[in-house]
């Protein structure tokens, strides 16, 4: 990042799982293949639970429901599509799933810390949201801040009645809240592409993760191990789908951000807006 002590980025918008936390954002995945088979013993492969992943969870059901695969199993087993009261259900069924795990998915991504300290000492705003709701990210909040993650905002996608992404409201939040004059002076950064198009909708400059986070899936230990045709093999599909959403740079992790937001106060002072 650029040496100068006063940075002409105003804050930084994180999301959580798959971003900052729970590497491979594996917390919301896994609980949504298990809330399918708990309330209605219907199967549900970890790719169907990825695929919406960024909504907000009520929203994510149903887009699930709406996959091709899964809303033809689901008529062949229940004879119509998956309905609101379905989703209802299912949403009730993974609250409390969620609520009981979320926490053991709290661990920050390798560099976080650092990253975030970094900016810090450069007085940029570190802001949050989620597709977690309230109830979630508060038990999150804490675990996280355990290890050491205290971001200066964080919003839920319930906090808001106007809806969650990809619609900037949640972003937007944390620019009133950490008092930023300046939409275009902020970072957006996201490992789905509902929160890359928030990033777009609220004015910000967008930062896309390849594999730390939801479209690569792979795990922590999976990631460490990996060969370079591995790693590239994740780059790729990650990079498939999050490229549709046109985010300003597309990064490995965390771990590489520095260098960008060296670049974006480089375009600032030279008068570029995003």
């Amino acid at each position: 990042m650029s040496n100068s002590s006063i940075s002409p980025v105003q804050a930084v918008i994180f999301d959580w799982a798959g971003t900052i936390v729970d590497f491979g954002s594996f917390a919301p995945t896994s609980i949504f293949v298990e809330a399918f088979k708990k309330e209605y013993d219907f199967d549900l492969t970890l790719g169907e639970a990825r695929e919406p992943m960024g909504l907000g969870k009520w929203d994510h059901i149903q887009a699930v429901g709406r996959l091709p695969s899964v809303n033809t199993r689901w008529i062949e087993r229940f004879g119509q599509p998956m309905g609101t009261q379905d989703i209802d259900k299912i949403y009730q069924t993974f609250m409390p799933l969620q609520k009981a795990k979320v926490a053991d998915h709290a661990a920050p991504i390798p560099h976080a810390l650092d990253v975030v300290q970094a900016l810090k000492d450069k007085k940029i705003k570190i802001g949050s949201c989620s597709g977690y709701p309230r109830q979630v990210m508060d038990i999150l909040v804490t675990a996280a801040s355990d290890y050491g993650y205290q971001p200066d905002c964080v919003v839920a996608t319930d906090d808001l009645a106007q809806g969650g992404r990809p619609a900037p409201f949640m972003a937007l939040k944390n620019v009133i809240e950490l008092g930023v004059s300046d939409v275009r002076t902020c970072i957006k950064v996201d490992d789905a592409a509902p929160g890359i198009d928030e990033g777009h909708n609220a004015g910000m400059w967008t930062v896309g993760l390849l594999l730390s986070g939801n479209e690569a899936g792979l795990t922590l230990q999976q990631y460490l191990d990996a060969d370079e045709a591995t790693l590239q093999a994740g780059r790729d599909k990650a990079r498939a789908k999050l490229g549709k959403s046109k985010p300003h740079y597309l990064i490995d992790t965390i771990a590489d951000f520095p260098e960008v937001v060296a670049d974006i106060e480089r375009r600032l002072l030279a008068g570029e807006r995003p």
